[in-house]
């Protein structure tokens, strides 16, 4: 297995970063724009392992996909899409280890004609689906399970009965269940009425997908505590800018908390779609300066740095990042609200707080958060449980104190393969 050693920065920083396009907003905008009949361009697309397996799902289901320029950070994609595109089952649409590919598909697929089966990697296919496929059937589409109720492998065969009007289900459990059905439901015959049994937790992301939606011509999706009601309509194709992936920006910023001195991400501006834009105001509490123009957004620390006590519920991506900063802090850091993020990659309660006591860092779990008390960092190498974002946390945490070493540290292709080399050029 690999290993990088994270070498300690050893004075404060003083960077301009720039992050991928948001993996997040990526993936709502390349199914809005398989759906809309025509071409759409989508511009700044990341390349990332989540990004890639959404496009060769896409180009497996037979629409036309060109990359005007793939890999870098300004990446343009032109997809010819519509339903009519779709090629008729029997097809696999292997995911990789990207759960919103297997989860929006899983929707996807029943807009077109024919048996198509999902998989992924043996990671992925432990994670649950069940709450999404008990959807499906309620909205009339056959779901044929593999090894596991509830999990991947599934074989999805449409149509919806397009008559439903409302589906119920949770609203504490992931956002991407709720997004695959707001993405298919404009083509009921009266739109969707998505009715939920608890209270709705990733409010951010349900609204991201909203706004997605509204790019691409479907405005007018109401979002509420137990209830979103989707309008019916069909997507325009059209050009869309990806902006600057939040959750990604997370880790310059909070290299600067940890390190002192400033980091700007550029491109991330206070007008951003994203919920997870507002870290910057997590860590302006623990004592850090923060400045926001059209320029993009800088964290600055020349002070102490203290601990909080915080409700991450809409900014549980990052948690690992919070978790890494809390580490330096003078005071404990209490995170609640976050439960439903032992089911992500990892379980990244129980995995975060195991890695960071092998580390010296006295972390403990309860039922619905972690609380971290700052310490000594000892040498360890640590696993990242094949998540890309405790790989890129622990990160953090070496750069803030040396003596770390990530285990398969490529895991972070999934969301920002050049991660190492902006973790290399703080230094």
């Amino acid at each position: 297995m690999s290993i990088y050693r994270v070498a300690s920065v050893g004075a404060t920083i003083d960077a301009v970063v720039d992050v991928p396009g948001s993996k997040s907003i990526a993936n709502r905008a390349l199914v809005c724009a398989a759906l809309a009949e025509g071409e759409s361009r989508l511009c700044n697309v990341p390349a990332g392992d989540d990004t890639e397996a959404m496009l060769a799902c896409l180009s497996e289901m037979g629409l036309e996909i060109e990359r005007e320029s793939a890999h870098t950070a300004d990446g343009t994609i032109r997809i010819v899409g519509g339903v009519s595109q779709f090629r008729p089952g029997p097809t696999t649409l292997h995911a990789g280890l990207a759960g919103t590919t297997a989860r929006f598909l899983t929707a996807v697929s029943a807009l077109a004609s024919g048996p198509h089966t999902i998989d992924g990697d043996q990671p992925l296919r432990t994670r649950p689906m069940a709450p999404l496929h008990d959807a499906m059937v309620s909205l009339g589409a056959s779901v044929r399970v593999g090894a596991a109720a509830g999990h991947l492998p599934v074989t999805i065969e449409g149509p919806f009965d397009l008559s439903v009007d409302e589906v119920t289900l949770r609203g504490d459990v992931s956002s991407q269940y709720l997004t695959a059905l707001m993405l298919v439901a404009p083509y009921f015959r009266d739109g969707l009425r998505l009715s939920l049994s608890t209270p709705l937790v990733s409010r951010p992301y349900v609204r991201m997908t909203a706004r997605v939606m509204e790019a691409f011509g479907v405005a007018g999706v109401e979002v509420g505590d137990r209830i979103i009601v989707v309008p019916r309509g069909r997507y325009v194709a059209t050009s869309f800018l990806i902006e600057p992936d939040a959750s990604s920006a997370g880790y310059p910023l909070a290299a600067a908390a940890i390190c002192g001195g400033r980091v700007r991400v550029s491109g991330l501006t206070p007008d951003s779609i994203q919920g997870d834009a507002a870290f910057c105001h997590v860590l302006e509490r623990m004592g850090c300066t923060v400045a926001q123009t059209h320029e993009g957004t800088t964290v600055s620390r020349g002070g102490s740095l203290s601990g909080l006590t915080i409700d991450m519920a809409d900014l549980s991506d990052l948690v690992p990042t919070l978790a890494a900063v809390a580490v330096f802090a003078d005071s404990p850091t209490e995170i609640h609200g976050v439960g439903f993020i032992r089911n992500k990659e990892s379980d990244r309660l129980g995995d975060l707080c195991a890695e960071l006591r092998r580390a010296g860092i006295d972390a403990v779990e309860s039922a619905d958060g972690l609380v971290v008390h700052p310490g000594h960092v000892h040498m360890a190498t640590l696993a990242t449980h094949d998540d890309h974002r405790l790989a890129m946390a622990f990160a953090l945490v070496g750069l803030g104190a040396g003596g770390i070493a990530v285990e398969n540290p490529d895991v972070v292709n999934k969301s920002w393969p050049a991660f190492w080399s902006m973790i290399e050029s703080l230094r």
